[in-house]
């Protein structure tokens, strides 16, 4: 089974981050015309180009090809975010198996190194951080090609079209829970409810109650 899990916006104090020729730090962000002016940092996007003839997108790709070489400290997506949950799901299912859904990167692996980056798809993150739909995004999917493992989705309402989008074409069972009072239009998923009360982040419950072996995913099409 492959688990794929939305990522977060608290992330780890060690992080790292792309850097300029003159080693200033990149912060990509969702708008970098309304980003606060911080010093020492550089403000893009991850589609933006960078001082090369590549894409921002493009060089890190190239950054993770550099086999174990890591200069700037990035860290993988598992660890990137502060939440236990991530490191609890990477002891469960191990990290060939997990996946981040990133509004910065895309469908990416757990041991994909990432720069430190403020993107969100929450309605309530400032307008810099905000991503929206008439945004230019060039989203990795990095799932294995040819597999059909079942895959469970544990994340919000706002993570949902970037999820069926980018899973559209997958030929395995896809599961995705959810706590909406509506049902969420995912074509071609299966639909179970978590039933909780928490409202702000509720997955990381959910997602804890499939680490503890408390939720029934299917593993088969219907």
């Amino acid at each position: 089974m492959i688990v794929v899990i939305q990522c977060a916006a608290r992330k780890a104090p060690t992080a790292g981050h792309l850097t300029l020729s003159d080693g200033t730090p990149v912060l990509f962000v969702a708008d970098p015309e309304l980003a606060p002016s911080t010093s020492g940092f550089h403000f893009s996007r991850p589609d933006d180009t960078s001082e090369s003839s590549l894409t921002w997108r493009e060089e890190l790709l190239r950054y993770n090809r550099g086999g174990s070489d890591n200069p700037l400290g990035l860290l993988p997506a598992w660890r990137l975010y502060t939440h236990p949950t991530y490191e609890r799901l990477a002891a469960k299912v191990g990290l060939e198996r997990l996946y981040i859904l990133s509004a910065g990167w895309g469908l990416i692996s757990a041991k994909f190194l990432t720069p430190h980056y403020d993107i969100t798809f929450s309605p309530s993150a400032e307008k810099y951080k905000r991503r929206i739909r008439r945004d230019r995004y060039h989203d990795s999917c990095m799932l294995p090609d040819g597999t059909t493992d079942p895959i469970v989705f544990f994340g919000g309402k706002d993570y949902l079209p970037l999820f069926c989008a980018l899973t559209e074409s997958y030929r395995g069972r896809r599961t995705i829970f959810y706590n909406s009072s509506r049902v969420p239009d995912s074509p071609g998923c299966t639909l179970r409810r978590f039933d909780t009360t928490t409202r702000t982040n509720w997955h990381y419950e959910c997602a804890n109650a499939f680490v503890q072996g408390q939720l029934q995913v299917p593993a088969t099409q219907d």
